[in-house]
C-alpha cells in the first residue's frame, strides 16, 4: 500500500533523474510512498511496476486514490495504462521542463494527466493542465560549501590551482564545443585554472568528441581542459564544492540544475540565456548571463569573476543563500505537495 508512486524507468542518470532524486529524498520523509522502477541515490529501494500496480490496487488509506509522479513518456504511458485499461485508483502528476512545444505523442499523453506541474513559468505556456509551476530545486545537504576550496580542489587530482567545470552530454545541444571555445582564450590568460568537461559522449556525438579534443591538443591545452567522462552521481558534490566557477553555455536548456548545485556549494556561475539561468542569477548577483553562442561575452564574463577577488567573494558568498532561499527541494517537495493534496482534497501541507 501507498498513497504515492513515483516513477524512473531511465537506467541512466540524466538531469531528469537528479531533480527527481532531489524532490524523493524530501518526499520519503513526508509520504507512504514507494519509487518505482530504476534506484536513484539516496532514496528508498525501488520495487517493479508490476508491485506498484499490485500496491495501487490494494489502497487502503484516508486518500481516496494514490498519486503516481510521472516524469517520461515511458512513465506517462505505464501510468495511464494503469488507470485507464486497469482501472486502478490513482491520479496521474506529470512534471513538465521543456520551454518548447512537444511532438504530437508526448502531446497526446500530456493531455490524458491529471495534473501537470512546470517548472518554469515558459514551460506553463507549452502543456495543458498546469495546476502549479515550482522551479526545481537543489539539495543542500547534499551540495554544501567546502571548508576550503583551495584544498578541497588539489585533493581532485587534476592539477592548476582553480577549476572551472561544465556538466552535462557532450553534444552540440549542450554547448560543448563553446565552452571549448570560451577556455581557448579564458586559459592562456589563467595559467593556475584547470577545465573539466563533466559527462559522456553518445555513440552518434563521438565525432563532435574527437573534434573537440582535436583543437584542445592543437592549442596545447590537453593537460588543462581534460575529459573525466561521466561523474557518478554520489562523487558529483565533492567535484562541484572543489571548483571556482560552473560555466554552462547549451544552446538549449529545459531548465538545468549544474548552476542550482553549483550555487548550493558557493561557487558562482556564467551561463547562456536558456534554461532557468537568468533567474538563478538573482539579478546576476550570483551568475553571470550571456546571449546565446556569445564565446566573447562568456570570455569576458568568466575573466571577470576570476580576475576580481572581491566580486568572486561577493557572488560566492551569496551563492548558497540563493539555493537554500530560492531554489531549495524543500521549497520544491513544498509546491508538489500543494498539488497533491489538491487533488486529494485536503489544505494544503505547504499553507499549514
Amino acid at each position: 500500500m501507498a498513497d504515492l508512486l513515483v516513477t524512473n524507468f531511465n537506467r541512466n542518470f540524466t538531469g531528469v533523474s537528479a531533480t527527481a532524486a532531489n524532490v524523493v529524498r524530501q518526499q520519503a520523509r513526508r509520504y507512504d510512498m514507494a519509487l518505482v522502477g530504476r534506484p536513484l541515490p539516496g532514496c528508498p529501494d525501488p520495487i517493479s511496476v508490476a508491485a506498484a500496480r499490485a500496491a495501487t490496487r490494494r489502497h487502503a488509506s484516508n486518500k481516496p486514490f494514490a498519486i503516481w509522479h510521472v516524469r517520461r513518456n515511458t512513465e506517462m504511458r505505464a501510468a495511464i495504462w494503469a488507470r485507464d485499461v486497469l482501472r486502478l485508483p490513482i491520479r496521474i502528476v506529470f512534471t513538465s521542463a521543456a520551454q518548447r512545444r512537444h511532438s504530437a505523442f508526448p502531446r497526446w499523453l500530456i493531455s490524458r494527466m491529471d495534473a501537470v506541474i512546470a517548472t518554469t513559468e515558459a514551460a506553463a505556456t507549452y502543456v495543458p493542465h498546469v495546476r502549479a509551476v515550482v522551479p526545481h530545486g537543489v539539495d543542500t545537504d547534499v551540495f554544501c560549501p567546502a571548508e576550503n576550496r583551495e584544498t578541497a580542489w588539489a585533493s581532485l587530482g587534476y592539477g592548476g590551482g582553480r577549476g572551472i567545470a561544465t556538466v552535462g552530454r557532450i553534444r552540440p545541444e549542450k554547448g560543448t564545443d563553446l565552452f571549448v571555445d570560451t577556455m581557448l582564450q579564458v586559459l592562456p590568460q589563467q595559467p593556475d585554472v584547470v577545465a573539466l568537461i563533466v559527462g559522456r559522449a553518445a555513440r552518434e556525438h563521438q565525432g563532435f568528441l574527437k573534434r573537440l579534443q582535436a583543437r584542445i591538443k592543437d592549442a596545447g591545452l590537453s593537460d588543462r581542459i581534460l575529459f573525466p567522462g561521466e561523474i557518478p552521481a554520489a562523487d558529483l558534490p565533492r567535484v562541484m564544492r572543489a571548483l571556482s566557477l560552473v560555466v554552462q553555455l547549451p544552446r538549449y536548456e529545459g531548465y538545468g540544475m549544474a548552476p542550482l548545485e553549483g550555487l548550493a556549494s558557493a561557487v558562482p556561475f556564467v551561463g547562456s540565456d536558456t534554461g532557468y539561468y537568468r533567474s538563478f542569477s538573482a539579478q546576476q548577483t550570483v551568475g553571470r548571463v550571456v546571449p546565446l553562442g556569445a564565446v566573447g561575452d562568456a570570455v569576458d564574463a568568466t575573466l571577470g569573476v576570476l580576475n576580481d577577488a572581491d566580486a568572486f567573494g561577493a557572488m560566492a558568498a551569496r551563492a548558497r543563500d540563493v539555493a537554500l532561499h530560492s531554489f531549495s527541494a524543500q521549497k520544491e517537495a513544498d509546491g508538489i505537495g500543494a498539488v497533491y493534496d489538491a487533488l486529494w482534497g485536503a489544505p494544503s501541507s505547504a499553507q499549514s
